[in-house]
């Protein structure tokens, strides 16, 4: 978005990250800004508004509060702004992690704590550690939009996923991973696009 000419402003809860993204920005002669900050406490961090909010895969399912969410995001929106939020489906977090059975709700009863191997970017690191997480139906993230202020415009799901993130997969098109023997049954990832109501 920046080297199209937009003014990009980031955010991310590790430090690492933002450091990583402040050199790459110098490498490539950009003109992007980022802030260290939990989802919640952005608004306590950036004052300014914006005409997009642009969110995707992996950022709800590490907060257990949607209106929380939403809230944070109708603020950082100019009247009229949208939300361009992509995420992995709530159905995928229902299966145990080699998709053999179903294990969790659909519903965001509470946390779902697992302790696992490796890490979401590596899974075979050498690390073992305590992973807590929240699903979030379809109709929780919608209504929290509406209810900060926000129309829902579009939505889409797909039954892929982009990113080989997943155990158990197969490349069905280039770039597109699905579970193994559930091609095209299982929803994967899905999209919406949002403006606030002036």
């Amino acid at each position: 978005m920046a080297r199209m000419g937009a003014k990009v402003t980031g955010t991310d809860i590790s430090d690492a990250a933002i450091n990583y993204a402040t050199q790459l920005n110098e490498q490539l002669g950009l003109d992007a800004g980022f802030v260290e900050a939990d989802t919640y406490s952005v608004p306590e961090k950036l004052s300014e508004q914006f005409d997009i909010v642009f969110a995707t895969y992996g950022v709800i399912g590490w907060l257990p509060h949607m209106q929380r969410w939403a809230d944070v995001v109708a603020r950082m929106l100019k009247p009229g702004g949208r939300l361009v939020f992509v995420e992995f489906h709530p159905a995928v977090w229902m299966f145990d992690n080699q998709f053999t059975h179903v294990q969790y709700s659909y519903f965001n009863h509470g946390p779902i704590i697992e302790t696992l191997q490796g890490t979401y970017a590596d899974r075979e690191a050498d690390i073992q550690m305590k992973e807590i997480g929240w699903n979030h139906a379809l109709s929780d993230v919608m209504q929290s939009l509406i209810n900060a202020g926000m129309e829902i415009t579009q939505i889409k799901e797909y039954d892929y996923s982009v990113y080989n993130c997943f155990s158990n997969t197969v490349e069905t098109t280039p770039g597109q991973w699905q579970i193994k023997d559930m091609e095209g049954k299982l929803p994967m990832m899905y999209a919406l696009e949002a403006v606030k109501v002036q």
